[in-house]
């Protein structure tokens, strides 16, 4: 295994009275493919938001290539970039795919327009989109709007490289999404980081059977708050752990509690 990129040690949050993540360790390494998996309300999308640096942990340690975190992210820069692609997109829906993709270099560079264009129109390129920077969100299909969230999270700015996003953290990226438009979205996550050299380290949190074995290369089971399995995608199938058994079989009877 190569370095450690992101740690989180001990890290546990809670919203009110309801404890998400308990004592959680967690490792991300240099060039992996990790999944986050287990059943829905078990504190996935919750630990995105820590390791993005959103979320602050109620206690515990982060640390980003060996640097101890210390507050948010707004606080102080990470030593490595880390983006993050929201499960619904997220997108601004008065801006059109151009402002939405530049975003963050319209806000907070000295850049001129028209450089700014040509970068946004090389991301779309990067995720299939090309043509597409006057559109506004409500005229693209689901899948689009995923990418165009892809492009604006892998976007840097060239005064600034240091803070591109070496790290990108997918939060159920095929959601809602028919096969075929799911298959366009794990092809083009793979992209990214092996023939495009785009960011080489990403976590993803999913549930989609496709999405976990077509996308992820070591898995990590979150339940009850905490790390109940670790093992690779090949191990989903030859794993006598009960947990993993029901969830990847979907039946109702088991360790699992299911809720309604």
């Amino acid at each position: 295994m190569t370095e450690p990129l992101i740690e989180l040690k001990g890290v546990s949050k809670a919203f009110g009275s309801n404890k998400v993540l308990d004592n959680i360790d967690l490792t991300i390494y240099r060039g992996e493919a990790l999944g986050i998996i287990g059943p829905s309300g078990t504190g996935k999308s919750t630990i995105l938001r820590v390791i993005a640096g959103l979320t602050n942990p109620d206690d515990g340690e982060i640390y980003v290539q060996g640097i101890r975190r210390e507050g948010l992210i707004e606080d102080g820069g990470d030593a490595v970039g880390i983006g993050m692609v929201f499960q619904q997109a997220a997108l601004f829906d008065s801006l059109t795919v151009e402002e939405n993709v530049g975003f963050l270099l319209y806000q907070n560079s000295k850049l001129p327009r028209s450089q700014i264009r040509e970068l946004v129109k090389e991301k779309l390129d990067m995720v299939g989109l090309p043509g597409i920077s006057h559109l506004y969100p409500s005229e693209l299909s689901g899948g689009m709007r995923k990418r165009v969230s892809f492009a604006r999270a892998i976007m840097s700015n060239p005064e600034n490289p240091k803070e591109g996003p070496e790290v990108l953290l997918y939060d159920e990226p095929t959601a809602g999404l028919d096969p075929i438009a799911s298959t366009v979205i794990e092809d083009l996550i793979r992209s990214l980081q092996c023939t495009q050299g785009v960011c080489s380290t990403y976590a993803i949190v999913t549930h989609q059977d496709s999405t976990i074995r077509r996308t992820a290369d070591r898995l990590v089971f979150l339940y009850q708050g905490r790390v109940q399995w670790q093992g690779t995608v090949d191990e989903l199938d030859s794993t006598d752990h009960p947990l993993i058994r029901q969830f990847m079989s979907g039946n109702v009877q088991g360790p699992i509690q299911v809720v309604g």
